[in-house]
């Protein structure tokens, strides 16, 4: 391993970083003049945005003949994202599930791993394996667009019929403000031309800036990705290990960098709701796009090893999180140090096999034997105490009918 290629990966994670973090910006900043939830931005764009170094490496390592690289590098994000970015940004903040997370996009993540691991069953990850992953994102990303821009149009009109309640709705009266700007209302009357020339141009330089932004992001990406590629390949051959374990862990975890700085960045400000959105939708951008388009530009080789414990270990990942998310509708700190354990574990379990060390065969026990199942059972009891507390919730919630029904009975006896 030469000063070279150690100063190569250096240079490439910087770029990713670094590109990431410009595109993040320049993507965010499109998606808010589209009026969209933070939840939602961070389900499409920002998950998108940030997916894009997986994007990138993935599909430059299926093309440089390194299609473990490019399956690793997915399926070793996927499980990163969840077990060591979403642990890590729980612990420093907790984050709330809203139901939506936990109802549909959560379980469509479960659903996505499903088909991955079926199409990779036989081996390879063909171009009618591509195009079907592919279509499930596309479809996936116009309807959650399509509902979230029927539900704020739907609380945009309420609020608009609403005389007195400009106040409560704080969004749809922020839209409205910013509509009534963008036209160049005036409650005085007599807006000028210039006026509303003048608006419009400004209103145009944070679109124009905030593509740059994604243009110089995309760049960055692109030639990090290569520098990475290219570094990755040569240390999987220096320490004699296959280009599929050095995906699972060093590029993967590189390419979550983006992923955790948006994370932990949107906790820190109280957008946790978009925290977690991001994490999830970059999941299944992972899935749909990075292996389905790179699978559209050449089929994809699937290791034996991913298939049986790497693939598996994603879908259980992904499982794990809908309790998680279910008990109470948030994710805990110690929920957040219970995910940071087991990716540490997951680390150190994929190290050992490609080893091959002696500690492997009593890792494995213990694991299997032992901290897996305790954590499931664990996790199961927790649910299904959360599952009688809202059952506790609901009777509470009931019983004042019956003294509603005779306040109204009496109410209306009265006149009588």
């Amino acid at each position: 391993m030469s000063a070279l290629t150690v100063l190569a990966l250096a240079v490439g994670f910087v770029l990713l970083i670094g590109g990431g973090e410009v595109l993040v910006r320049g993507a965010g900043g499109l998606a808010a003049t589209l009026g969209i939830s933070p939840l939602v931005v961070g389900l499409t764009v920002v998950a998108f945005a940030t997916s894009a170094p997986e994007f990138a490496v993935s599909v430059d390592a299926a093309l440089s003949g390194y299609p473990g690289l490019a399956v690793g590098n997915v399926v070793g994000s996927n499980i990163a994202n969840i077990l060591l970015i979403l642990g890590l940004t729980a612990i420093v903040a907790p984050l709330v599930a809203k139901s939506r997370i936990v109802r549909v996009d959560i379980p469509i993540m479960v659903l996505f791993s499903v088909v991955a691991l079926l199409v990779a069953l036989d081996g390879t990850i063909s171009f009618l394996d591509g195009l079907l992953l592919f279509a499930g994102l596309v479809a996936y990303t116009v309807a959650t667009i399509v509902i979230s821009r029927k539900q704020d149009g739907g609380r945009a009109a309420a609020a608009s019929e609403d005389p007195v309640g400009d106040g409560a709705g704080g969004g749809a009266a922020r839209d409205a403000a910013a509509g009534d700007a963008a036209a160049g209302d005036d409650p005085a009357g007599g807006a000028s031309a210039g006026e509303t020339r003048s608006s419009g141009v400004a209103s145009s330089h944070p679109v124009l800036v905030n593509s740059v932004f994604v243009v110089v992001g995309v760049a960055l990406l692109v030639v990090g990705a290569r520098l990475l590629v290219a570094a990755a390949s040569d240390l999987a051959s220096a320490w004699g290990m296959s280009d599929l374990v050095i995906g699972l862990t060093v590029v993967a975890v590189g390419t979550s960098l983006p992923e955790f700085a948006t994370s932990v960045v949107a906790a820190i400000r109280g957008e946790r709701d978009l925290a977690i959105g991001n994490i999830v939708g970059s999941n299944i951008f992972n899935i749909g796009a990075v292996l389905g388009i790179a699978s559209l530009i050449t089929p994809i080789d699937v290791a034996p090893g991913a298939v049986r414990f790497d693939l598996p270990i994603m879908l259980a990942v992904s499982l794990a999180l809908l309790p998680i998310a279910f008990t109470g509708m948030a994710i805990k700190r110690w929920e957040g140090l219970l995910f940071t354990g087991f990716y540490a574990a997951y680390v150190v379990y994929v190290v050992l096999q490609a080893a091959d060390h002696d500690a492997m065969d009593p890792f494995s026990a213990a694991m299997l034997w032992f901290v897996i199942p305790i954590t499931a059972l664990w996790l199961i009891g927790l649910a299904t105490y959360e599952l009688g507390l809202l059952r506790g919730r609901r009777q509470a919630r009931a019983r004042p009918v019956p003294a509603h029904d005779g306040a109204t009975d009496t109410g209306t006896g009265g006149p009588g």
